[in-house]
């Protein structure tokens, strides 16, 4: 009982900061205060009747979901590959797809400002989703090799000595089996994508620029509590992409046991 209490302790320390900035966003007075002496939709108006900031939602948007596409696609087919018992270098493959996670985001992004400058994509919603495919796909290749560690081989083997050819086993065996890790991946590259900011920074020109970009700016430029409603929304979008993790991982969890 008391780790338990100890761990809420923990967990409400790292996460409540986080909560701030919700009744800011609701706050009437145009500067931050806290206590918020009174209570107002007003950035809410501003923000959904401001065309920037909708413009940045569409533009995070689109983005999120072709990212989302690619790396899903990407990174499930790799993932295939490397839980292949005979596949040859496996460990090393599979520290150089996750490696954007571990290396800093700054340098990823000078380096794909130099690539994507070479081929003519920058300042293009192209070179931006390519980008975020990158640092997406890693989390699609961590979630569905997790899952294919426990899928059942034996299933894949039965179908194709039954004469089934090995595209109608994937769609029809293999996918239903890892589609919760699938679809875990899939969500996790839609925040990624959809919260970056820093590799969006370099690639993306006024008419690319997403919503964090934009907050960002609007931190830089001039402090607008309309800013607290932008990030009120993002830590809303955050939590429903938790729920859905959460319930993924459930439901796999309980026909597991079942």
């Amino acid at each position: 009982m008391v780790l338990v209490l100890f761990v809420f302790a923990v967990l409400a320390f790292l996460i409540a900061p986080l909560f701030v900035i919700v009744p800011l966003s609701f706050s009437n007075d145009p500067f931050f205060t806290f206590p918020v002496p009174k209570y107002s939709l007003r950035w809410y108006y501003d923000f959904f009747g401001n065309e920037r900031w909708l413009h940045g939602v569409w533009n995070s948007s689109v983005t999120a979901v072709f990212t989302t596409l690619i790396a899903t696609m990407l990174g499930t087919m790799a993932s295939l590959g490397i839980s292949r018992p005979d596949f040859p270098y496996r460990r090393t493959i599979m520290a150089l797809l996750i490696s954007p996670m571990i290396v800093p985001v700054v340098i990823i992004a000078v380096g794909g400002y130099l690539f994507f400058g070479e081929l003519g994509l920058t300042n293009t919603r192209t070179g931006l989703v390519h980008a975020h495919t990158a640092l997406a796909a890693p989390f699609v290749v961590i979630t569905v090799t997790a899952t294919l560690s426990t899928y059942d081989t034996n299933l894949t083997r039965a179908a194709l000595s039954l004469g089934a050819p090995p595209l109608s086993v994937f769609f029809r065996v293999t996918l239903p089996a890892i589609m919760p890790g699938v679809m875990s991946g899939a969500i996790f590259a839609f925040a990624t994508s959809f919260d970056e900011v820093v590799v969006a920074l370099f690639l993306t020109g006024a008419e690319q620029r997403t919503l964090p970009v934009q907050m960002f700016a609007g931190i830089r430029d001039q402090i607008n509590p309309t800013i607290m409603a932008a990030a009120t929304l993002l830590l809303s979008v955050s939590i429903v992409l938790f729920v859905l993790v959460a319930w993924l991982t459930r439901n796999t969890s309980v026909k597991k046991a079942a």
